[in-house]
């Protein structure tokens, strides 16, 4: 039966962990990457994480428009795992210059994510597999000092929200150990 898990917590609190451990459970697997390599750290994480996956998952790598990428690269595979909206929501945020940036209203940044992700849950409820989508609970810590920081804390909030509305089980991870948010039993 069809079913979406969002997994939420923050940095290092094991949720891609579950959430391949969720995944090994299908046959067959869609990994959707939303990380790019802008950096050698950056290489090496996602080298790391490319290891770790099994050889079987078909893996699809994008940093926008994932739903409409989804949808393409689709081959009827059970399941479809995001790691993550985190680096979704970022992509959308520094696809432009530092100097384009600052010119950018909040409402068009914040349009911009909304349709990200609305777009993404249009193909949540159009495909038969089950989804596990990650993403990082930022709004637990300080206020951001700059604009950056709050728009992208703000805006992935939002997301966050209207996934966890899309989702049949929320899972909030804390220390490597998951807690289930919904459905609450």
């Amino acid at each position: 039966m069809k079913k979406i898990t969002l997994i939420l917590g923050g940095a290092r609190s094991g949720k891609s962990r579950l959430a391949q451990e969720m995944a090994n459970q299908s046959k067959t697997v869609l990994f959707v990457a939303t990380a790019s390599a802008g950096d050698e750290d950056m290489r090496l994480r996602i080298a790391k994480h490319q290891a770790e996956r099994p050889d079987h998952w078909r893996t699809l790598e994008t940093g926008l428009h994932i739903g409409d990428k989804i949808d393409i690269a689709f081959q009827n595979e059970e399941l479809v795992l995001i790691d993550c909206i985190t680096l979704l929501v970022s992509n959308v945020l520094c696809q432009y210059a530092d100097d384009q940036f600052a010119t950018q209203s909040e409402e068009k940044l914040e349009k911009q994510v909304i349709e990200e992700i609305k777009e993404l849950q249009e193909c949540l409820k159009s495909l038969p597999a089950s989804f596990i989508i990650v993403s990082n609970e930022v709004g637990m810590d300080i206020v951001p000092e700059n604009r950056l920081g709050r728009l992208y804390r703000d805006f992935l909030g939002r997301a966050n929200q209207m996934l966890a509305s899309s989702a049949d089980e929320v899972f909030f991870m804390v220390a490597g150990i998951p807690l289930r948010v919904k459905p609450q039993h």
